[in-house]
This record gives C-alpha cells, sequence and structure tokens, in this order.
C-alpha cells in the first residue's frame, strides 16, 4: 500500500468513508476515547478542524475503547458526548480497534509507514511509567500506544508524521500547516 486512498473506515451511522473521496486534502487520523485523561485533546482538535479546515483539512476521528475501556459508550453516546462538551464539528467514525486481530486495516498501513519513535512532552514520563507496567517492552513495537495517537496524512493520501499521545497539538499544528 502506498496511500490510505484504498481504504475505508466503518462510518457510526452505517457504511464506509471510502477515504479516496478525500484526494487533496490533508489528513489527521486519531483514535480517540471519551473518558481518557487525554480526553480534553478533543478541544484542540476542534480548534485545529475550525482554523484549517476550510483550507483542506479533515480530521478522521475513530473511537477506540482498546486502553483501559476509556471509551465504553455507543457510537450514538461517544458523538453526544463531543458534540456537548467540546462542540466537535468533524465526524466521528464508528467505534473500531487499533490494534491485535480485528484492528482497523488502515492501521497496518499507518503503524508501518510511521514507526513509533518514543514519548516526548510533557506527560511522557507518567504514560511511560504507566505503559511499561502494562509491559515492559511496550516500546519495542509499532502498535498505538494509547487513546489520542495522531497520524497526519499529505496531500498525496501519505502517511508523514506520527504524533503520540503525550505531545502537544501545536505540532500537530506545525505539521499540518506545512502540508497545506
Amino acid at each position: 500500500m502506498e496511500n490510505v486512498y484504498e481504504f475505508k473506515i466503518p462510518k457510526k451511522k452505517g457504511g464506509d468513508l471510502d477515504l479516496s473521496t478525500l484526494k487533496g486534502k490533508v489528513m489527521v487520523i486519531v483514535n480517540t476515547a471519551t473518558g481518557c485523561g487525554f480526553t480534553p485533546q478533543y478541544e484542540g482538535l476542534e480548534k485545529l478542524y475550525e482554523k484549517y479546515h476550510s483550507k483542506g483539512l479533515e480530521i478522521i476521528d475513530i473511537p477506540c475503547n482498546q486502553f483501559g475501556n476509556q471509551s465504553p459508550g455507543t457510537d450514538d453516546e461517544i458523538h453526544e458526548f463531543c458534540a456537548a462538551k467540546y462542540k466537535t464539528q468533524y465526524e466521528q467514525m464508528k467505534k473500531n480497534d487499533v490494534n491485535g486481530p480485528k484492528r482497523l486495516p488502515i492501521y497496518n498501513y499507518l503503524t508501518s509507514q510511521c514507526a513509533f519513535k518514543g514519548l516526548t512532552g510533557p506527560q511522557k514520563d507518567m504514560l511511560d511509567g504507566y505503559l511499561r507496567k502494562l509491559n515492559p517492552d511496550y516500546d519495542k513495537n509499532n502498535d498505538i500506544k494509547w487513546n489520542f495517537t495522531k497520524f497526519v496524512i499529505d496531500k498525496n493520501g501519505v502517511a508523514v508524521a506520527r504524533f503520540e499521545p503525550t505531545q502537544e497539538i501545536n505540532e500537530v499544528e506545525e505539521c499540518v500547516k506545512k502540508l497545506l
């Protein structure tokens, strides 16, 4: 696979989002959760969307309940929470896995193109300590480590950057700005 345009992502109300319909757009693909310490990142994602959507940015929000069962609600409950608390306007997809045997196929592509390079940012020590308790070798593979891992896709559909949940949204914004 050379780009994301070969993938479809299940929508919360049925059907699929065919990523080939977003050709020429910059995308941020993010796995989210409504009950996580990183949940306030919805606010930064929404600001990013509001600032750059008219310039060609799309945010693909994929709720995921694989990390600490922190997104236990239905697709509708997740959407209602995000719209009410964070005023999110971008479309949320159907809740899905991002690791393991049932993970969305796009995550095979994303993790193969953008390797895990370690945690950075103000909360890196906290998350590193927690992940090491779960799996001392968590950093030895490219799997998604936690909620709010973001992948930036360029206008040609190529995954160009990976941002761990501990990284600041302004780092994502700088990447997006360069691509737009």
